[in-house]
């Protein structure tokens, strides 16, 4: 079935919208949905940035700020 979307005249929000309605209905079969090779390799870089003591992290309120901000134009306090 194709699906025609007006992607040029939807918002920014409309297709974060359209994009969160999508991953909820993959979410539904997850067995379904074959993560890419380079998922796990940046897993594995990530753990082993932990276990190297160079990872670096931020509280959740932070990274969500960060997000709206980049989502609106503007940097994060």
């Amino acid at each position: 079935m194709a699906v025609d979307l007006p992607l040029t005249q939807m918002s920014l929000e409309d297709k974060i919208q359209a994009m969160e309605l999508l991953w909820c209905e993959l979410s539904k079969a997850p067995e379904q949905v074959v993560s890419p090779a380079w998922h796990g390799e940046e897993l594995h870089r990530r753990l082993q940035q932990i276990q190297d003591g160079t990872a670096s992290f931020q509280n959740w309120a932070s990274a969500i700020a960060e997000l709206k901000a980049e989502l609106h134009g503007y940097q994060a306090p």
